[in-house]
């Protein structure tokens, strides 16, 4: 039996004790929670334990749990369901929370309309101050934010936010329109996630009104559910640049089989694509023949390759991601890539080649064309390493302009490329360097 009293445990504590805890232990914890502490937990949770406790409830307690949640958690959960289950839970819920549930899930996937609550307060032109707080003190604890309030005419079309502290500070006689400024910050239930996140970045709101093409308002969408997506967004991308698909759930909550089935892809694609690199070593196979200590260089050489590759394609991912860039910079970030290249290329390059040359003058470990063998591989570091990052940053934009995911071009994926490439452009070197001596 679980003994650990809950009572001065707030939300997030609670939270914390259940993913710690075995699944015997959570389903106590859950059981004994009041009812309104449990829906609160209940959208803290992640999705796998949200759907075993939901498993797990009576039919009654189930339709309970669902109704008392925020349209917008409520949505975020059900939206992960398989159809089948999606429908059996939607006749759990109450005429009115059926109809806006299903109003919600009616928008587009990654659609701000999936994210917002019609869970707020709005009010009126003509209204005193008085009546806004009263309205408030009425209706307030059931809204998602009470800090900002909406002002809409007769037809519902959205006409200014004003903040709550805005009312505390005037004349209870004061009318509504005195105070407002006719300026408002508002997104379509249409737009992509990304523009409701890069809006709150840009304007440092905690919530933002949510309208149609008619300027209606239809609900909000607050600063907990836009931080949600982007740390589920950042976490995809940062297991695609791994070289892996997207989890689907934590990684320890993964089962075995589909952890194996997400990776498995991705490592056979990049297995084949070094197949080429043994297949381009062969069609040298004459040039290495003859001079065998070209091959101690070559890891040297397609692995600068490849890190500068992997450097420039991590760099630009996540500058597209935060909106630093766009595609239509393509030409702006090649040139930038270009210098960094040569740069980066003629650092490594100086000191291969000094590594090999200085090493060669003490000891005739690779013969007695050392000093050419340095030359080539100081040529080959300058321009593999300029070709990898210009792959490197070109890649996830024509990714982009292709409506891909730009994670998809991981460092992997591209160090396996330069390596390919890498291959080629070093043993074209040796042999224009090397003729007439060593080739």
């Amino acid at each position: 039996m679980y003994d650990v009293d809950l009572k001065n445990f707030s939300a997030v504590e609670i939270v914390d004790l259940i993913e710690q805890s075995d699944d015997h232990d959570r389903q106590i914890i859950f059981r004994s929670l009041p009812p309104d502490t449990a829906t609160t937990v209940f959208e803290f949770l992640p999705f796998h334990f949200q759907k075993n406790f939901l498993d797990a409830l009576p039919v009654e307690d189930a339709a309970k749990l669902l109704n008392n949640l925020s349209p917008d958690d409520r949505t975020s959960f059900l939206e992960e369901l398989p159809s089948k289950i999606l429908k059996e839970l939607l006749q759990l819920l109450s005429p009115s929370e059926r109809i806006v549930t299903l109003q919600l899930l009616g928008y587009p996937e990654n659609s701000v309309g999936r994210l917002m609550t019609t869970d707020y307060i709005s009010i009126e032109l003509n209204w005193t101050v008085g009546d806004v707080l009263e309205h408030v003190r009425k209706f307030g604890h059931y809204s998602e934010t009470i800090s900002v309030l909406y002002v809409i005419d007769n037809q519902g079309v959205l006409i200014d936010d004003i903040l709550l502290k805005d009312f505390l500070f005037a004349q209870p006689t004061a009318k509504v329109s005195t105070l407002s400024d006719y300026k408002v910050i508002s997104v379509y239930a249409t737009d992509d996630q990304e523009i409701a996140s890069n809006a709150f970045q840009n304007y440092n709101r905690n919530a933002l009104p949510v309208i149609d093409d008619k300027g209606v308002l239809l609900g909000i969408v607050t600063i907990d559910d836009i931080l949600m997506v982007v740390e589920e967004e950042f976490t995809e991308d940062i297991q695609k640049i791994g070289g892996s698909e997207a989890l689907d759930a934590p990684y320890m909550a993964t089962p075995f089989f589909e952890l194996m089935q997400k990776r498995v892809g991705w490592l056979a694609v990049l297995f084949l694509g070094q197949t080429l690199t043994a297949s381009a070593m062969a069609f040298y196979q004459i040039e290495i023949e003859k001079a065998v200590v070209l091959t101690l260089f070559l890891p040297l050489v397609i692995s600068s390759g490849g890190n500068s590759g992997s450097q420039a394609s991590s760099l630009i991912i996540r500058a597209l991601a935060l909106g630093e860039v766009t595609i239509k910079d393509w030409w702006k970030i090649m040139q930038r890539e270009i210098y960094a290249g040569i740069f980066l290329g003629l650092v490594l390059g100086l000191i291969g080649f000094l590594r090999i040359a200085v090493w060669g003058h003490f000891s005739d470990i690779y013969g007695l064309h050392s000093t050419l063998i340095a030359i080539c591989v100081g040529v080959t570091l300058v321009g593999i390493v300029l070709w990898g990052t210009i792959t490197g940053s070109m890649l996830p934009i024509i990714l982009k302009a292709l409506g891909l995911d730009p994670a998809t071009s991981s460092a992997p994926f591209v160090a396996t490329l330069v390596d390919v490439t890498g291959v080629i452009i070093y043993f074209t070197i040796s042999y224009f360097i090397l003729q007439g001596t060593l080739l």
